[in-house]
């Protein structure tokens, strides 16, 4: 299987109000380094698995409405508990979703899995993947 994979950040705020959360049950910050995995069983005429460029641009374009915001806020989370798991498959999902409406161009359609993965320190990450 051949891979692809291209990374951004995102800055929000959020709080995890369920006791488990223990001191993050309150209002704190985070930097997530995002990575987007593309995989591919295949390589088209030009020898790629994905077009890089286009990667990077979706990634960041699905990103953009969460940076800067607090996640408590938004609508789209009513009733959520946004951790690093809930967020990665919500990433997962618009990107997905992209990559279905054709912004991937013709090499969107040879994705076979898509990974998305979350690092919230350099010591713990999270991540969703699913077969396309």
């Amino acid at each position: 299987m051949f891979a692809v994979e291209v990374r951004d950040h995102i800055m929000i705020a959020h709080s995890l109000p369920r006791p488990v959360f223990g001191p993050a049950q309150g209002m704190h910050g985070a930097t997530f380094m995002v990575d987007a995995a593309f995989f591919t069983s295949d390589l088209d005429e030009n020898g790629l698995a994905v077009d890089i460029g286009l990667a990077t641009d979706l990634l960041k374009e699905v990103l953009a409405p969460l940076n800067y915001q607090n996640l408590d806020t938004l609508e789209i989370f009513a009733g959520k508990v946004t951790t690093t798991e809930f967020l990665a498959k919500y990433i997962f999902d618009r990107i997905a979703d992209a990559i279905r409406n054709g912004r991937l161009g013709d090499g969107g359609a040879r994705i076979r899995k898509l990974r998305v993965m979350l690092h919230e320190s350099h010591t713990a990450r999270g991540w969703f993947e699913a077969e396309l």
